[in-house]
């Protein structure tokens, strides 16, 4: 298994995207694994303050005045534990299942699903366990034989924004390089990509990259890589010879949508060398959110300019009973036509997932 280098915060480290923990929590058990150790040494090396806690699902007592103030706080906060349960949850439409190896994230999304569902534990987790994780998953994969099992690794967590701290995407990279019928996936925004390149893969795994037009970028997604650097990010995997895709979501209705989301298809083909635009996947998701996120996001940003006027939706029931805000068939339709003619113009070989 690869190990990782950790980064160290010097004040330097400025980039929006470079995550530095301000305050580090960590299960006991965690230290008893060579991936907590080499945390704990990172962490006290960095000078970054540190506890100790009974279990990563229980973190109380952060800092902070307001609830809004403790929010913030939580998004900076790290906790190293095990994965304790190991019954791995479906992903569909990505993948068969998801693989759980971090909880939370550090960017400021507004729209993010995981605003309600992390609601009360914002925090960042990580877990240390990853050989029980790795097992867990060739369990699956053999209840599955001879069809190909595909992992989710970006479910609940963004894991390359984590990666220059735990080193753990690598560790599923080439466990799967070596399985036949497994098959790996994650999406990011954030760019950290560099320890990654040079692994074994075997084309095993597919590294997808969200993107957007800059009006959604610039309002809705602080605290994550800029597009130029994710997209400089994904012209080297593909010369790592990764298979490559992109998730463009949400698709958000705005004005002077059509020439923004152009744009980003033009700017998508130029930069991507030639070689990259064969094989390429796109997943389109529209804007959707619920009567609870609606309550959640706009207590925590309540600066938001996202659009979540319920009277301009449509209403469309999901898995256990559970429904979502999306938008009329009218322009739901408009925004995947739109999106798809952009998309086969600049990339006549690519195939589109689906469109939700």
């Amino acid at each position: 298994m690869s190990t990782t280098t950790l980064e160290r915060p010097a004040s330097a480290r400025k980039t929006a995207s470079s995550f530095v923990p301000e305050l580090v929590f960590f299960e006991p058990a965690a230290l008893d694994y060579p991936k907590g150790k080499r945390i704990m040494e990172w962490v006290q090396q960095s000078g970054i303050p540190y506890r100790m806690t009974t279990s990563h699902n229980r973190i109380t007592n952060l800092p902070g005045d307001s609830e809004l103030e403790q929010y913030k706080i939580a998004k900076r906060t790290l906790v190293v534990g095990l994965r304790k349960t190991l019954k791995f949850d479906t992903s569909k439409p990505s993948a068969e299942y998801a693989i759980p190896i971090a909880t939370g994230c550090m960017g400021h999304c507004h729209y993010c699903y995981l605003q309600t569902t992390l609601g009360a534990k914002p925090y960042i987790r990580v877990y240390v366990n990853t050989d029980d994780i790795i097992e867990a998953a060739r369990g699956y994969i053999a209840e599955r034989e001879p069809e190909i099992t595909r992992f989710e690794a970006a479910c609940t967590s963004d894991p390359v924004g984590l990666e220059p701290i735990t080193g753990s995407l690598a560790e599923l990279i080439e466990f799967m390089a070596d399985q036949e019928h497994g098959r790996l996936r994650f999406v990011t925004k954030f760019h950290h990509v560099d320890s990654l390149l040079d692994l074994r893969h075997n084309g095993h795994t597919r590294i997808r990259f969200s993107v957007n037009d800059k009006y959604v970028i610039k309002h809705f997604e602080p605290s994550t890589s800029r597009f130029e650097d994710r997209i400089e990010a994904a012209a080297k995997v593909a010369r790592a010879g990764y298979p490559l895709g992109f998730i463009v979501a949400p698709i958000i209705w705005h004005e002077g949508w059509e020439e923004g989301y152009a744009e980003l298809f033009a700017s998508l083909a130029e930069a991507l060398p030639k070689d990259a635009h064969a094989g390429l996947t796109f997943e389109l998701i529209q804007h959707r959110f619920t009567k609870t996120a609606k309550g959640v996001i706009e207590k925590r940003y309540p600066k938001t300019k996202l659009e979540m006027d319920i009277e301009k939706r449509k209403y469309k029931w999901g898995r256990w009973g559970q429904g979502k805000y999306v938008y009329p068939d009218e322009q739901a339709d408009a925004l995947r036509m739109f999106i798809s003619e952009r998309i086969f113009d600049h990339f006549p070989d690519a195939t589109i997932d689906y469109f939700t």
